[in-house]
Order: structure tokens, then sequence, then C-alpha cells
């Protein structure tokens, strides 16, 4: 409904906003950011205003959050809140193991779906989600923040700009130590670290690095890997010892398009000694450059040191020295923020999205493959979907 103001409201269903990503990634740093800048700007320069409806299972959290951010609006029925005519749009930031459930009542009421990954358990659901929401005709995306990190932004800049020449090899350290719970409380939920409850690092991380992949370089065509639960025992939100179940740390070679090799080492057992929690260093003919969540750094061929082997002087280059800082060149607002800005247009002035489903569910083959293949121990190609 547009106002005489020039503002149209869109009803959003958030179930899962309990969680800490839910409520502050997307619900604080995102819809309501976006209400708290007056709306979101469309290209017939009405503002759309975000209503949220919050859902979840605690009502005293619900409850709590809304009063505390002046909301008036939330449930623990989520059938109901889908059964409104108000609400247009589900997003979905429940565990891994609920979300097809949630996801599939969404699609056959009509609503438009955007949610966080991986979007199944496995590729048969990740594939019947991609189909329902196609035969109903619902727009659908899948949550690729990583894309959308200013260290991220700024090394795509360079690819687009032809810096790198031809892109030779990515590698990839992502992780930090995560305590297990019993001295120090864990920084993860304890759900994270059980196979049967959706847990797991292959299948947390490895639809991330598929589309950070596909953003930057190309497909990826084969997968190697070898997965470990580093850390078999655990301590949960309520201090009781658990059976770690899945694993904590992943370390893989994928194989892209044109040839490039991607070595990628995710773990929940790794104490930091990097810049930031995340790093990609991408090798190419006529340049280098080391990428993280905020940072980005270059070197080009021609200010490229000249190392000599020899362990027995000190170094006479001081390596990270010839290295200079990519400039931002624009802002960056929150990459949440930023990519729900893109759905919301992408449902109500159908500009383009590509994070779909069907690209989300190559994540979730990537991972299953990618699992399969740590148990074989071997090389497995990535065929087509269908």
């Amino acid at each position: 409904m547009t106002s005489s103001t020039g503002r149209r409201s869109i009803g959003i269903v958030l179930n899962g906003v309990t969680g800490r990503m839910g409520y502050r990634q997307h619900l604080v740093r995102s819809l309501l950011a976006i209400r708290a800048d007056g709306g979101l700007p469309l290209p017939d320069g009405t503002l759309l205003w975000p209503e949220p409806v919050l859902v979840g299972r605690n009502e005293r959290k619900l409850a709590d959050i809304a009063g505390r951010h002046g909301l008036s609006d939330w449930t623990t029925d989520l059938h109901t809140a889908l059964a409104r005519d108000d609400v247009s749009v589900y997003f979905d930031a429940l565990t891994t193991q609920r979300r097809e459930k949630a996801i599939s009542a969404a699609i056959e009421a009509g609503k438009h779906v955007y949610t966080e990954k991986p979007l199944a358990m496995d590729l048969e659901g990740a594939l019947a989600l991609t189909r329902a929401a196609v035969a109903a005709g619902v727009r659908h995306g899948v949550v690729s923040d990583k894309i959308f990190l200013p260290g991220l932004r700024k090394l795509k800049r360079l690819v687009d700009g032809g810096f790198f020449g031809r892109v030779l090899s990515v590698r990839c350290e992502f992780g930090y130590w995560v305590f297990e719970g019993d001295w120090q409380a864990a920084q993860r939920p304890s759900w994270n670290y059980r196979r049967e409850e959706g847990g797991g690092m292959a299948l947390d991380m490895f639809p991330h690095w598929n589309y950070v992949l596909e953003h930057l370089f190309g497909r990826v065509r084969a997968v190697q890997a070898t997965l470990r639960t580093h850390i078999p025992r655990r301590w949960d939100e309520e201090g009781t010892e658990y059976a770690a179940t899945a694993d904590d740390a992943a370390y893989a070679i994928f194989e892209l398009d044109g040839g490039m090799v991607a070595q990628v080492n995710s773990s929940w057992c790794v104490r930091v000694y990097r810049d930031e929690l995340v790093q990609f260093q991408v090798d190419g003919t006529h340049g280098s450059a080391v990428a993280g969540l905020r940072h980005c750094r270059a070197q080009s061929r021609a200010t490229t040191p000249r190392p000599v082997w020899d362990p027995d002087l000190p170094p006479d280059v001081e390596q990270r020295g010839a290295w200079s800082e990519v400039p931002d060149n624009e802002p960056f607002d929150n990459g949440f923020r930023v990519q729900w800005e893109a759905f919301l247009r992408h449902v109500v002035a159908g500009e383009p999205f590509p994070w779909d489903f069907a690209a989300a569910t190559r994540g979730v083959q990537l991972a299953e493959l990618g699992m399969r293949a740590a148990r074989e121990g071997r090389r497995i190609e990535i065929p087509e979907l269908a």
C-alpha cells in the first residue's frame, strides 16, 4: 500500500529473530536501519517502509525485542503470520535443520522468500525448494553477505579492472578459536557442532565459498577435501558436556573455471595470526592482492621484490612493505543491509537479484560433494544441475 506521502509499506515475517544473526544483522542493522533513514528509495521515487513481524518460539524474548525497538507485531505462530494479507516477504534465520519445512510453508502461502544459508540440509532438499519457488512464481533469494564486505568489494574491483592479468590461484584462511564452553563460554551455538542438527564446518562454509568464488572468479568444477572434528567434546549453553558429532574444520581444494585453484582452510580450532578473521590471497600473472573483511592490499608485477632463498642470512627485504592499500573510493554500508535493499528492490521493482535459490543450491551441492570427497578420499568433479 502506498500512502499519500509517497511511502509504501511491506510486511516482512522475520523467523528466528531471537538468534544472534537474525536479531543483530537482519533486524537491527538492516531493516530497522532502513526505517531509521526514512525508508528505502525505489526507482519511482516512493520510499519502501519495512513492517517487521517478529516470529520465534520464545514469547519472553520476542516481547523484549519488540519493546526495545518500539515494535508491537510479534507471534509464536508462524502459520498465522504467513496467512496475513499484509505480509509479502518471509525471512528465515532458523537453524538449518528447521529451515526447509518453514520455507516450504512460506512458498505455499505465496510469500517471497529470503533466507540465511545453507538453503537446506542436503542437495535433494535444496532442489525441492528451488523447484517449488519457481513453480509458485515467488521471488527468492539467499543471504550472500561475504561478497558485500568492503575488503572483497575492493578485491572485485581489482578483478574487474584486469589488475591480476590471468588469475592463477586463490588461498583463503578463515576461522578462529571457538572456546569449548567449559572454562569460557563458546562464541557459537552448540548446534553448530552436532551433525544431526545441521551443524558442521563444510555445510556451514562451503556454500559461502561457492558464491564468493563464483562472484569473483567463476564456477567451482571439482573438489577435494579433508574434514576433521578436532575437538570431540564441548559444553552447551547450559554448561552440559556433549559429544561433537560435526566437523569443526574443513581443508579444501577447489578447481575453478580456467584452471584456477583455490585452497581454502576453514577452522573453529585455529588461533588467529593474520590481520583479519578471513583472508584471501589472489595471485595472478600481473599482480597479487590480499583481502580481508575491510582491507585489501595489492602488489603489482612492477613492484614485486626479488626474493632469494638464503636461510643463512637475515632477510634483506621487508615483504609486507611492498604492498599498497587499495583505497575505498566509495562508502561501504553494512553488507547485510545492502543485500536486503537489493532483495526488496527485486521484490517490488523487479530489479535483478542473482543470489537466488538456484545459486544457493550449487552451494549446498558443493558442501555435499565436499563431504563425500572427504569420506571417499578422492577428487570429485561437480556436475551441472538441471
